[in-house]
């Protein structure tokens, strides 16, 4: 890779990062939040599945298959054209998406109040629909969101667009802090002030990325042209990453379901723990697939196939290198995460239970979950969006056998857990079947070589472990004796506990891969 093209990419990566990472910071204090005034509750189970419906639309017409067929074509008419031709053809395509959202937003509100008529809908099921007649609209916000976003990312900006997640958290937070209240005194009550606060939300991220658009000049056209040969290469590419995508999140939608089958709890205690796996995942995985996109189509479209390869190979190496000390250190330190996040108010000792025992199966996942951030950017540059597709289904099949099976053979209070294994083990097998396929597409980007790194993180990953476990036990009780309070004492041994795991990893990373380190600090310190 051209040390130019190595630099920006690693600029816009630490860019994205600290956004990622203030937003994350941003999702603890509202998780805090909704942990203290919802806990494991039916209404934050009712919750979850209701927003994760919009949100299923946003990774799938979104910021999955839009951002995923759109960035290559727009990239390659800024490039071969001009920037004015690539703005109309924008135009029409994000017109086309509001469209589109519009008459599905609509159509899913008239089904939800013909479904509210029926008096047999259960508990469950009667908690659920008002939530997500009142948050589908955020659908179409958050999707024209991921439009915009797309067109910023594929000029180079990408500090607005990062900025997004972070408008939506200080929204969220003040709707808990100051607005919730009004709506009642129990958590049935109160969650219906959080959708609200969504929506809300949502319109003014939109607001934001098109401010954003105009200033970085973006001619923004009331075109409907939706027969240029730009929009149906973008359809082509589209149609099966959209199939692929909803493939994903549909069984994202089942594993809830499912979830919610197993105890009204469930839901909440698996969202819970995603959120704790989400912090470090979206730090730096999360950041770097939103860069490589761009760069990868940028390498594919200039033919740079060895560029491309070398890329890949210092991606997935700076993935080992950090996804796998970080998949230890959550499962070690589960339970006094979860404690020391979470346990307060509603959010009760048996909610911290529960909520870790799915944390400890979630936690091998951060690096699975981490190479297919950094495999499917690869095969979209390179437009094949079939691959991901084909490769997609199988999985799903896969999972939703594995959630059977550990829902009727796991205990009760691991059932839930259960299925949070099932998805790291898909995961799993998704990241190596993307690899074969994309090893076979543009050739290897090394692979003996990035498993020798991956088998010395796991090594220091493993001494590692042992220091941090040792470390946070005995730190705490030790905090307690000289006299600290249960939080404080808490708090402490899980920041020593993360000190001495830090420690020792970083100088054995250093002796056992210190050519792949040096590049990795390289990356942190641009």
């Amino acid at each position: 890779m051209p040390s130019q093209t190595k630099i920006k990419l690693l600029k816009s990566t630490a860019i994205v990062s600290s956004c990622t990472l203030l937003s994350r910071g941003l999702g603890f204090i509202r998780e805090m939040f909704m942990a203290y005034y919802f806990g494991t509750t039916l209404a934050k189970s009712a919750f979850d599945i209701a927003f994760l419906i919009p949100n299923l639309f946003r990774r799938v017409l979104g910021e999955g298959a839009f951002s995923a067929a759109f960035i290559p074509v727009y990239t390659e008419a800024i490039e071969k054209r001009s920037k004015d031709d690539a703005d109309k053809m924008a135009s029409s395509v994000l017109a086309m998406l509001g469209c589109v959202l519009i008459v599905i937003v609509a159509a899913g509100i008239a089904v939800i109040s013909v479904l509210q008529m029926s008096s047999d809908l259960g508990e469950r099921a009667s908690a659920v629909l008002p939530l997500l007649k009142i948050m589908l609209p955020y659908a179409f916000f958050i999707c024209m969101v991921a439009g915009c976003i797309a067109v910023l990312n594929s000029v180079g900006r990408f500090a607005v667009p990062a900025i997004s997640p972070v408008l939506l958290n200080v929204i969220w937070i003040c709707v808990l802090a100051f607005i919730c209240k009004q709506f009642g005194d129990t958590p049935e009550e109160r969650i219906y002030g959080v959708a609200w606060g969504v929506v809300a939300a949502g319109g003014i991220q939109l607001l934001l990325q098109a401010v954003a658009m105009a200033k970085n000049g973006f001619k923004a056209r009331i075109n409907f042209d939706w027969k240029n040969e730009e929009m149906r290469k973008i359809m082509v590419l589209m149609g099966p990453a959209a199939i692929g995508m909803g493939v994903f999140q549909f069984n994202f939608l089942i594993d809830r379901l499912l979830a919610m089958y197993i105890a009204e709890w469930a839901p909440a205690a698996l969202t819970f723990s995603e959120r704790l796996i989400y912090f470090p995942l979206g730090i730096f995985a999360t950041a770097l697939a939103t860069v490589l996109l761009p760069t990868f189509s940028q390498q594919a479209a200039g033919e740079e196939k060895k560029e491309l390869l070398s890329t890949l190979s210092s991606s997935l190496k700076s993935i080992v290198l950090i996804m796998i000390p970080a998949s230890v250190g959550v499962f070690v330190l589960a339970r006094p995460l979860v404690e020391l996040v979470f346990e307060r108010g509603v959010f009760t000792e048996s909610s911290t239970t529960l909520t870790a025992r799915a944390l400890w199966f979630y936690s091998p996942g951060l690096l699975v979950f981490s190479l297919h951030k950094v495999f499917v950017p690869a095969f979209y540059a390179l437009k094949d969006t079939v691959t991901p597709v084909r490769v997609a289904v199988k999985v799903v099949l896969i999972n939703l056998a594995l959630n059977i099976l550990f829902i009727l053979t796991w205990p009760d209070g691991y059932r839930h857990s259960g299925l949070a294994f099932a998805t790291v083990i898909a995961s799993a097998v998704n990241s190596a079947m993307l690899g074969y396929y994309l090893n076979k597409k543009v050739g290897s980007p090394g692979w003996r070589s990035v498993f020798f790194t991956a088998m010395k993180a796991v090594l220091c990953a493993a001494i590692m472990g042992a220091v941090v476990f040792c470390a946070q036990q005995y730190g705490r009780q030790y905090a307690i004796a000289i006299g600290f309070s249960e939080l404080l004492s808490l708090a402490v041994s899980i920041v020593g506990g993360i000190i001495c795991g830090v420690v020792v990893y970083l100088p054995a990373a250093f002796l056992l891969c210190r050519d792949d380190f040096r590049h990795l600090l390289k990356s942190i310190k641009a």
